[in-house]
C-alpha cells in the first residue's frame, strides 16, 4: 500500500471520509451501495472517495482478522529485546532479519529501557520454546530479552477512534506587554 501523500495525516478527512473509514473498520466486506446509503451519497461518488482514500494510503491492508485461539494459537507473549549496540547498521540488520520470523506478529522499535517489543503467537509452550531457542536467539545484535506471557486479553481493539475530527491547534500569538513598576 502507498503511504499517505497528504501533509498532516488525518487532518484532511471530512465527516463523510471518517464515516466511510469507521464503517469499513467495522466490516470491510460492506458493499459500496451499502456504504453510500450509510453516508448519504450515491454509489459513484462513494466509490470515488474510497479510491481516493486508498490512493492516499489510508488503508494499510485488506484481509480477514483471524481468531488466534480458534486457529490453534493460544499462547500469546510479548518479548522486549535489547540490542548489543544501537547503531544504524545493527538496527538495519535486525529489521531485515525479523521480517523472516513468522512467529513475530508485530515488532515495534521503542525508546526507553529496551530497543524492540515483539508480539509472538505460538500454538503451545513447546512451540514457543523451539522458537526461542532456534529463531529468536539467532537474530543479529541481540544482547538480552525478557518475555511476558499474556494470561488473559482484557481488551483488544484494532479500530481507530475516527468519530471526532482531529484537533488542530493554532499557535497562540504572543502579546507584548510592558512591565509596570
Amino acid at each position: 500500500m502507498e503511504q499517505p501523500t497528504t501533509g498532516l495525516a488525518g487532518n484532511d478527512l471530512d465527516r463523510i471520509d471518517r464515516q466511510l473509514l469507521i464503517a469499513l473498520q467495522e466490516d470491510a466486506r460492506t458493499s459500496v451501495a451499502e456504504l453510500a446509503r450509510r453516508v448519504h451519497l450515491t454509489p459513484t461518488p462513494c466509490q470515488m472517495r474510497l479510491k481516493r482514500l486508498e490512493r492516499e494510503g489510508y488503508f494499510q491492508s485488506f484481509g480477514a482478522r483471524i481468531h488466534a485461539e480458534r486457529a490453534g494459537f493460544s499462547l500469546l507473549a510479548y518479548i522486549t529485546v535489547a540490542l548489543d549496540r544501537t547503531t544504524p547498521d545493527v538496527f538495519e540488520h535486525f529489521h531485515r532479519a525479523v521480517q523472516d520470523v513468522e512467529e513475530v506478529e508485530e515488532c515495534h522499535m521503542t525508546a526507553g529501557g529496551f530497543d524492540y517489543l515483539l508480539k509472538i503467537r505460538s500454538r503451545s509452550m513447546a512451540d514457543f520454546r523451539r522458537f526461542l531457542g532456534a529463531r529468536l536467539v539467532s537474530l543479529p545484535g541481540l544482547q538480552h530479552t525478557h518475555t511476558y506471557f499474556v494470561m488473559e486479553i482484557v481488551k483488544s481493539n484494532p479500530r481507530l477512534n475516527l468519530k471526532a475530527p482531529p484537533v488542530v491547534r493554532k499557535p497562540r500569538s504572543v502579546k507584548s506587554s510592558t512591565a509596570r513598576l
